[in-house]
């Protein structure tokens, strides 16, 4: 590894870190007073970053098995970029908006026996969701920036090894960011 690489290496892990501190931060710090009106947009948003990241993630393999690196370069740089897009929308809402309580008909922030049982397993099947995609949207960070320095760089075999893992895990987040959306946009108070 060389001196360029072994600072970019560097600056993947910081930017990791300050990543997963700030997501962390979100769920400390109380939401401010005053919320920007466009605020309840973002989720819609994010929802659709997420889909366009799914959709964007699957074009980009196809492109690489058809040789076409040029192609599977602009997509995958206009992935990453949408996905920065995604990760400050994510951020802003987060500042003003905590998180919703899956299954919360009447948005009082409980669940009660009625709307638990109206949820029912359902609500397994959501937290399950979440939870690996909070998980592997974790681990996919690193490993997204790796990828590109290393495809980039033109370290191509360096670079499939990573992809390898890359991939999958940065389409199963995309794709779960989606069902995640689609299952508590319902429950949104706004």
């Amino acid at each position: 590894m060389n001196s360029s690489d072994k600072l970019f290496s560097k600056l993947i892990w910081i930017v990791t870190a300050v990543v997963l501190l700030v997501v962390i931060a979100l769920k400390l710090v109380p939401p401010p007073e005053a919320k920007p009106s466009f605020i309840y947009i973002l989720p819609h948003l994010i929802g659709a970053i997420n889909a366009t990241c799914s959709v964007l993630l699957v074009v980009s393999f196809i492109f690489i098995k058809r040789k076409n690196i040029q192609a599977h370069k602009v997509t995958n740089v206009i992935t990453f970029i949408l996905s920065a897009i995604f990760l400050i929308f994510y951020i802003l809402f987060h500042l003003y908006e905590k998180d919703t309580r899956f299954g919360d008909v009447d948005h009082d922030g409980l669940l009660s026996a009625t709307e638990l049982a109206a949820v029912g397993a359902t609500r397994y099947f959501y937290f399950f969701i979440l939870l690996t995609h909070i998980l592997l949207a974790i681990i996919v960070l690193p490993l997204i920036l790796i990828s590109f320095l290393r495809g980039f760089s033109m370290q191509i075999e360096r670079h499939k090894k990573i992809v390898r893992w890359a991939f999958p895990v940065w389409l199963y987040v995309a794709v779960t960011g989606v069902i995640v959306y689609l299952m508590i946009s319902p429950y949104y108070n706004f």
